[in-house]
This record gives structure tokens, C-alpha cells and sequence, in this order.
């Protein structure tokens, strides 16, 4: 049963789920930015449910979302008409590099905290119940609790997914690209490096904005001497440096790729062990990465089960098809359905 709050009736709902759209939206922006924490957004809503504010979480370090939205209505001069916050995830209940947002929204003028997901870790859990304790309590509603949100629960959980693959599993989550031609090859023609259309490539780049780190394998590099730089669309500015692992049983990397990469903006790293690769990036604070190699690396990706969601793009005469694999909420579902923001 739908508890009564300002927006608690479904021909109410309206302007839960736009401020929902709005601050997953812009968080979905924030994926590969924000690692080792989760990408979040922060709608705030005055009494009538209008949009006065969207926050997110920039980077580590940085001013959470909850904070953010906070401070920009605060700046706008209107932090006074906030009465509805919207947060994708639990607001965090201890201090660490920044102080409990629950605490900052205990101490606004926000009388109700819609919620898009728990928070996963025991460290940061539990703001939901200080939000809710009296006196001062405020009004908390989870989005599992009204069926009628069902799709925004879904979004919010797709969102936390990389974090959660990692604190809970210790592993990021690992998306697998993968092109083919009408026949079934990886193989581009002679003379080309791809044979997909321009909107998948633009797909393809979106990925590598929002993953912190790249596998390959050695094959590939020999190959093709690939860039796995972000072309297409807008990089995130100042992003730290993004980790390439390079599967390489044998020491067959080349020298001077290796340098190359690392003079823009990688840092490089071999294994021998495809099997250990998830939890070695996991050590180094990585919520998502996304495997770009050719067709033996994929066989172990796939016989291993250590994908996620896999991404396969095939030629279909002048356009391409496009299937999608996922074993939970997928962020890359998430990203191809939000494309729209990054690409104005």
C-alpha cells in the first residue's frame, strides 16, 4: 500500500518519475568518472513537484549528489521552496572524504526523500533510517515499494550495478563489445578498420567514455595497434588515468605500444591469467570495464562466464543489428537509452 505523501496517489506520480528520468539521466553522464564510487543523482522538487535542481556525484572526492543539488538551489536562491528530494541511491549515513548527506537533508527544508535503491555497503547504509528518526523525521519511500514505478526501480539498479559488482563481488562488471559481418567475421576488409555504421560506432565510443578500463589481448595488439581512445563523443574532463589490460601469456607486448599508451592516458598492465583479470582491476577501485578484442579472447570471456552483458553488433546489409545480453540490470542498457544527453 502507497503511503500518503505529497505525490502519493498514482494521477500524482508524474512528478516522481520526472525528477526519477531527470536525475538518472544526468548520473548516467557521470559513469566512468566517479570511480571507486557509485554514479548518483539528485532531484530536488518544490511543493507542486516541479524540477528545481538536478546534483550529481562529479568524482571521488567530491561533493555527493545530494550535496550538490543542495548547494546549486542554495546558490539559485531557491533552496527554501525544496520540499521533495529524489536520490537514485540511499543517501549515505557516515563521513567519510564528505560529511552524511543524510545530515544535509535533515537539514533543509526537504520533508520527503524518495529513494532508488538501497545502499549496498554497511559502511555507508543505513540513511534511510536516520532520515526517518525522530524527532525532525522526514518522509522515505523506497521505489520497490510502489509497483507503479517498477521501470525507475530497474533504471536505479542498473545504475548501481558496476559498484555493487564490485563491493559485493569483487569484481567490476565487465561488458563484452563485439562487431561481426554478415558471415559471422570479426575480420574489417582490406584497407578498413571497421565495417559497422557510424551510429554504432558512436555506441561503441559512448562505452569507452563511461568504462574505467579496457581488456584486450595480445593478438589484437599485434594486430591492429589499437588506440582505445574516446573519439565521437566528449571525454570526461580530467578523468584519471584509464586502465588497459593487455592479456599476454607469452611477453609478446610490444615496447613502444605499451608507450605509447601510456604517453595518452592509459595505464597499461599485462596478465597471464585471464582469470584473475576481474579481481585485479576490482584492487584498483574499477566499477566497470569493457573487453575490445578479438575472437579467442572472447571464446574464454564467454566458456569462463566472467561477462556481464554482451553487446553484439552484426552487419545486416547497410544497417546493423544490434542484440544486447545481460545476466541483471544492465548500465549499458541504460547508457544506449540515454544516448540523447551525451550527444547534444
Amino acid at each position: 500500500m502507497l503511503k500518503q505523501t505529497a505525490f502519493s496517489t498514482l494521477s500524482t506520480l508524474d512528478p516522481i518519475r520526472d525528477g526519477f528520468r531527470a536525475a538518472i539521466a544526468r548520473a548516467v553522464n557521470t559513469f566512468g568518472a566517479t570511480s571507486p564510487n557509485p554514479s548518483v543523482g539528485c532531484a530536488l522538487l518544490d511543493r507542486e513537484g516541479r524540477i528545481l535542481t538536478v546534483g550529481v556525484h562529479p568524482k571521488a572526492g567530491q561533493p555527493h549528489a545530494e550535496a550538490m543539488a543542495l548547494a546549486q538551489a542554495r546558490d539559485a536562491g531557491v533552496l527554501d521552496q525544496a520540499r521533495t528530494a529524489i536520490v537514485t541511491l540511499e543517501p549515505c549515513n557516515h563521513t567519510g572524504r564528505t560529511p552524511p548527506c543524510s545530515e544535509a537533508l535533515r537539514n533543509s527544508p526537504v520533508e520527503h526523500v524518495w529513494i532508488g535503491v538501497a545502499d549496498p555497503t554497511p559502511q555507508a547504509a543505513g540513511g534511510a533510517a536516520r532520515l526517518r528518526e525522530m524527532p525532525g523525521g522526514r518522509d522515505v519511500t523506497f521505489l520497490k515499494d510502489v509497483p507503479e514505478l517498477t521501470d525507475l526501480y530497474r533504471d536505479c539498479r542498473a545504475l548501481l550495478a558496476p559498484f555493487q559488482r564490485r563491493v559485493m563481488r569483487h569484481r567490476p562488471w565487465i561488458s563484452v563489445k563485439q562487431a561481426l559481418d554478415r558471415d559471422g567475421s570479426m575480420i574489417p576488409p582490406v584497407g578498413q578498420t571497421t565495417f559497422t555504421s557510424e551510429a554504432s560506432l558512436m555506441l561503441a565510443h559512448r562505452l569507452r567514455r563511461a568504462t574505467d578500463a579496457i581488456i584486450t589481448g595480445v593478438g589484437t595488439v599485434l594486430a591492429d595497434k589499437p588506440r582505445f581512445t574516446v573519439r565521437r563523443v566528449q571525454d570526461h574532463a580530467g578523468r584519471a588515468k584509464r586502465l588497459l589490460v593487455v592479456c599476454d601469456r607469452h611477453g609478446r607486448l610490444p615496447a613502444d605500444w605499451k608507450a605509447e599508451m601510456e604517453q595518452s592516458g592509459f595505464d597499461v598492465l599485462t596478465s597471464t591469467d585471464l582469470l584473475a583479470v576481474p579481481a585485479m582491476l576490482a584492487d584498483r577501485g574499477v566499477n566497470w570495464a569493457m573487453v575490445e578484442a578479438g575472437p579467442a579472447l572472447l571464446k574464454t570471456m564467454s566458456e569462463a562466464g566472467l561477462w556481464d552483458d554482451w553487446l553484439t553488433i552484426r552487419k545486416d546489409g547497410d544497417t546493423d543489428h544490434i542484440t544486447l545480453q545481460s545476466r541483471d540490470e544492465s548500465p549499458l542498457r541504460l547508457l544506449r537509452e540515454n544516448a540523447c544527453s551525451l550527444e547534444s
